[in-house]
């Protein structure tokens, strides 16, 4: 279930993922859940809620961009040119190019995004050490990443995925990086034995990769519900596990 975002890997994505894309963060119960879920997690978490600078990594068409604009103003970075719609009203505030130490600003950002990225880089450690240089002191980045080696389906194949963290090997690169991390959630619990079946298989079946489908309005609307529901109270409780890992980070 867990499912694909925007990459700086400099690798795109398979051409008719990258045209639906849209329709599935619009429409697609995950994509919908997940954006409640981190714009809620900003919302508590941010020490300035306000008038910051936000860049969004690997932000795709600048989706997120109207609802992260009430924590300041936003700008992106996007390396596949297939993502970014020219007549996009958000496409001004989006550099289409790598992210990597020759992204430069002159100003530093309050606030970081990197909603399900690192998973796509070859070299994670690099990506956040720019993000690090990116960030005024004191400023925050939050992360999400696709969780649990043991969950990888075709869905980890088909979105160019190199691995799936979990909190052990994703928050040294973090303090090698030069962040605190100041908090950490898993989410989606309830999709880690769908994950662990659909995994065998498709390993079983040799089933090869393909796109993700937006299911009945009716099952749609339940999987947001059950996704958001679970989220608001194991969120609180801290369950070691789900099939994503949110991490909230302040630059040291």
């Amino acid at each position: 279930m867990s499912c694909c975002s925007a990459t700086t890997s400099g690798v795109p994505l398979d051409p008719q993922y990258g045209s639906y894309y849209r329709e599935l963060y619009e429409r697609h119960w995950w994509w919908r859940a997940r954006e409640e879920a981190f714009l809620r997690f900003l919302r508590r978490h941010l020490p300035q809620k306000t008038g910051l600078r936000i860049l969004d990594i690997g932000c795709g068409d600048g989706l997120s961009f109207d609802r992260l604009a009430q924590f300041g103003s936003v700008e992106g970075i996007e390396p596949d040119a297939h993502l970014v719609d020219p007549a996009n009203p958000h496409a001004d505030h989006i550099y289409v190019m790598p992210f990597d130490k020759n992204f430069r600003r002159d100003k530093p950002y309050g606030l970081l995004l990197m909603l399900d990225v690192l998973e796509h880089l070859d070299n994670p450690r690099e990506a956040l050490e720019c993000a690090h240089d990116l960030l005024e002191p004191g400023g925050c980045i939050l992360i999400t990443v696709p969780a649990f080696q043991f969950l990888w389906t075709n869905h980890d194949v088909i979105n160019h995925h190199r691995i799936r963290y979990r909190r052990l090997t994703l928050f040294p690169l973090l303090h090698e990086a030069g962040f605190s991390v100041v908090k950490s959630v898993y989410w989606y619990q309830w999709t880690v034995p769908a994950k662990v079946i659909v995994g065998a298989l498709e390993r079983i079946r040799k089933a090869k990769p393909n796109l993700p489908s937006i299911p009945a309005e009716w099952l749609n609307k339940t999987l947001f519900w059950l996704s958001r529901t679970e989220q608001e109270l194991c969120g609180r409780v801290g369950i070691p596990f789900g099939s994503t890992l949110a991490v909230f980070c302040t630059r040291k």
